[in-house]
């Protein structure tokens, strides 16, 4: 079996990865706040936490991997979005209007970006009992606390009660300063402390939690904080203590953090995870994403707008451009990126041209991926071994094919993928006849510079440029094609 060596944030080495059961290897990462479309930044977790889920399942079997990604569908953003869409519709039918919409349009993007469906995709709204039980249990074993704040009734997680608190996020509690993530407040024991349960305003949604504390028991009509969601929906799936943890590094602290506090203490545990693992942070063209920066894309925009470099990118473009860094290390997503990544995805599909048969990826190409998910080192593997494509027999193809799937990408033979690329090509045709006209342009006023960067441009973009001469008139055409 294939040894498979992972970085694990709460030890902070590279280590050799033990499932507790290999025949059910047990993974969760935090998924959407269905308030808004994903971000190009929420694909990348998404991207990187499928490419684990297939090397884990070719390693293990396909049966024998359990994947839960869940949905947080109750967040005080989703009730503000839905109060902006649906002004005129009681909360209630607004906020599952926002919910429905959102959570549909993230399985179509991750869809497109070649991604797996979870094995499990559990729902915050589905959990609040399982919530009120486990917050109940940790006020009993001392963890919590019910109080009053400015809002109302809470139940807080009492952080000084928890020796190791701060472990994976490597935070000393009497170094923390209170910030702007830390409401300075009277009702709070340390200003750490974080909701567990909070009471709702007439107008927010609610459900009745009932807790009891040194013999008084209070009902609260309120809902839970965010860490308490994915405390109980991964022991809800997979158990008290399960192998591997993802998100993004973001959710190291405070998520990640309280969720392990949560989870330890309630089931008197010293691990939740025994495998945290964290994507790296994304900037746009050089620049943190941000609304006011301009430069905020989302999934959906890159898919179907023009919005980014002026043309639509296909969904293995967007997978590739971001496999090309290391899930670890920060990455710049820019058009530069996408137009490396779109020839490279042009080449590898190429190969749908030759009829192949079912074939198991190579033991060099797993290993490359079983040391810490190096996929630009898998990429690289891929591409070098195009090059000698031309003077190798069925059997080279078949498994170039099978280890580019395990990376999630050449999913299409070459008949969908050129459907596909005739479907973007006829979009966009209009805009490469611009540029067409542009080049005759500069070439007709022999600018031969200029001539070149335009047809240097569509060709990064894989589109193909022929010139030849009208046969009756003599004039120069051009013509072109999406390269393969």
């Amino acid at each position: 079996m294939t040894e498979l060596k992972f970085w694990n944030t709460l030890t902070r080495v590279k280590e050799e990865f033990t499932p507790i059961d290999p025949k059910n290897v047990r993974m969760y990462v935090c998924g959407p706040t269905v308030y808004d479309f994903a971000h190009i930044g929420n694909a990348r977790p998404v991207i990187v936490f499928d490419v684990l889920f297939r090397l884990l399942r070719n390693v293990y079997g396909e049966d024998h991997v359990t994947y839960v990604r869940n949905i947080t569908d109750v967040d005080d953003k989703i009730n503000a979005r839905a109060l902006r869409d649906y002004p005129d519709l009681p909360l209630n039918e607004a906020i599952a209007k926002v919910t429905e919409k959102t959570a549909e349009r993230f399985h179509k993007d991750a869809a497109a970006l070649g991604c797996l469906p979870p094995t499990h995709e559990p729902r915050a709204t589905a959990h609040i009992d399982g919530m009120v039980k486990m917050i109940q249990r940790l006020i009993d074993k001392g963890n919590a606390y019910v109080t009053s704040g400015r809002e109302g009734r809470e139940v807080l997680f009492s952080v000084s009660s928890m020796p190791d608190y701060g472990k994976l996020s490597n935070r000393k509690l009497e170094d923390q300063q209170a910030g702007a993530r830390i409401a300075v407040e009277d009702h709070k024991r340390n200003p750490a402390d974080f909701v567990l349960w909070k009471e709702s305003a007439a107008d927010e949604p609610g459900w009745d939690g009932s807790f009891t504390e040194a013999g008084e028991t209070v009902t609260i009509h309120g809902r839970p904080g965010w860490h308490i969601e994915c405390s109980v929906m991964s022991e809800h799936h997979l158990g008290e203590t399960f192998d591997i943890h993802g998100g993004g590094l973001d959710l190291i602290f405070p998520h990640h953090e309280n969720e392990i506090a949560q989870s330890c203490c309630a089931h008197g545990n010293d691990r939740m995870a025994n495998l945290w693992m964290h994507n790296g942070f994304l900037q746009v063209e050089g620049k943190k994403m941000s609304k006011s920066e301009g430069n905020f894309v989302t999934i959906a925009e890159l898919l179907e707008t023009e919005k980014f470099g002026g043309r639509k990118w296909p969904g293995e473009v967007l997978r590739l451009a971001m496999l090309m860094t290391h899930y670890r290390e920060p990455i710049d997503f820019s058009v530069k990126r996408l137009e490396e990544a779109s020839t490279i995805v042009h080449q590898l599909h190429a190969l749908g041209s030759v009829p192949l048969e079912p074939s198991s990826p190579t033991t060099e190409f797993l290993e490359i991926l079983a040391d810490d998910l190096n996929t630009p080192k898998a990429i690289q593997n891929l591409y070098s071994r195009l090059t000698s494509i031309r003077n190798q027999g069925p059997e080279f193809h078949q498994s170039l094919r099978a280890d580019g799937q395990l990376l999630g990408t050449m999913l299409l033979n070459m008949d969908e993928w050129e459907e596909k690329i005739q479907t973007l090509r006829g979009i966009e045709s209009s805009l490469v006849a611009e540029h067409v006209n542009k080049r005759l342009a500069f070439i007709a006023a022999k600018n031969w510079a200029e001539a070149d960067r335009i047809r240097d441009e569509l060709l990064a973009q894989g589109i193909q440029l022929k010139d030849g001469k009208d046969p009756e008139t003599g004039e120069r055409v051009t013509t072109w094609e999406v390269k393969r």
